[in-house]
């Protein structure tokens, strides 16, 4: 074989070689490729598995139902707007299946009324503006009422972590408190005793009487 035709066959070799190099790092980056892609897509997964196993809501741990038990001191109200016994519509949402739900009114009682913020003792992220304590839901209250700003640590469990923890007054109002059995509008078990709502939580059954005259 000639020189001219032995250089013409190595440089035929020399590309077919160079070719299949070529040919297989570009499958390799593109299974490369492949790889990160599904691994971009499983963290994504991951990512909201975790948010839906931790998006719990603003009330997880909530006691819906509760004994019933009036704390020490708390009086009957006089004159309530929505006497014991009578029904009447939630149109509060402290919580999930409580707004447009009727219920019927098991307490009435005048006291002062207060919206708190405070961190749970168990820990976890801060509660902000939580609807209802009473004074008579606070440690060592008293008779004189609280006011905005003020420091306060709550004695009840309305939520897990609430009892004993400091929390501080956010709206401070005397009024009419009432406690209410109510079935959720998103199905379940009927709450009974629930702790608490005010006036403006309700709105009358049409056609019902509801008034305490």
């Amino acid at each position: 074989m000639s020189k001219k035709w032995l250089l013409l066959f190595m440089s035929l070799i020399t590309a077919v070689v160079l070719a299949a190099c070529s040919d297989g790092g570009g499958n390799q980056d593109n299974q490369e490729d492949t790889k990160q892609e599904h691994s971009g897509h499983g963290n994504t997964n991951d990512e909201n598995k975790e948010d839906e196993s931790t998006d719990h809501g603003d009330h997880a741990g909530v006691n819906h139902s509760s004994s019933g038990e009036i704390p020490e001191g708390l009086k009957e109200a006089a004159n309530p707007t929505y006497k014991v016994g009578s029904k009447a519509i939630l149109t509060t949402d402290h919580m999930e299946g409580m707004k447009g739900a009727e219920t019927t009114i098991v307490g009435a009682f005048d006291t002062t009324v207060y919206a708190v913020s405070y961190t749970p003792t168990t820990g976890g992220e801060k509660v902000t503006n939580h609807k209802w304590v009473i004074q008579e839901d606070l440690k060592d209250a008293g008779d004189t009422p609280f006011k905005a700003g003020d420091e306060v640590t709550l004695n009840v469990e309305h939520m897990e972590g609430m009892k004993g923890a400091k929390a501080t007054i956010d709206t401070a109002e005397q009024t009419t408190i009432y406690m209410v059995d109510y079935t959720p509008t998103t199905g379940g078990e009927r709450v009974k005793n629930h702790q608490w709502v005010t006036a403006d939580g309700l709105q009358p059954v049409e056609g019902g009487e509801h008034a305490g005259h």
